[in-house]
């Protein structure tokens, strides 16, 4: 079994994820609990509302995107998906296709699975270039099959 997902995925889906909810919010609530006439030229209220629409988008940003990654290992056998709670194994027969989607920056790999398993239909992680690799090097019939490369910018 190796890993393939990178080591930034637990940075990436907990650690940020977190401290980014918890200044801003601590930010949010202090702007609403605090005296906001010393701030000067802002307006009080328009202040208030922004604050609390930055704070709600940056919540529904991080959920839809970095929220999503999981840390995915592989052997000739199985696909092993965890999201740090929970882990799960899926057989090679349970996977649709595997897509590579390049975003110049980074790369994203989704599994699709035939039928939705835990976390849901798609499995979404951000691959390791160097495990990535070796493992679709030495295991080819994974590539023939599943693997499908995309450019997400055509």
């Amino acid at each position: 079994m190796e890993r393939v997902s990178t080591n930034f995925t637990l940075l990436l889906k907990l650690f940020i994820p977190t401290f980014w909810t918890v200044f801003f919010g601590a930010f949010t609530a202090a702007i609403w609990f605090t005296d906001t006439r010393n701030l000067g030229a802002l307006p009080e209220m328009p202040l208030k509302i922004g604050a609390i629409i930055f704070f709600l988008t940056g919540v529904v940003l991080l959920y839809f995107t970095l929220f999503k990654l999981k840390r995915v290992e592989m052997d000739p056998e199985f696909i092993y998906v965890t999201d740090f709670l929970k882990h799960f194994r899926y057989p090679y027969h349970n996977i649709e296709k595997i897509e590579e989607l390049d975003y110049f920056v980074f790369t994203l790999v989704k599994i699709h699975l035939k039928q939705s398993g835990y976390f849901g239909k798609k499995i979404t992680f951000i691959p390791s270039k160097k495990r990535f690799q070796s493992f679709l090097n030495h295991h080819p019939e994974i590539v023939n099959q599943f693997l499908l490369k995309k450019n997400p910018s055509q």
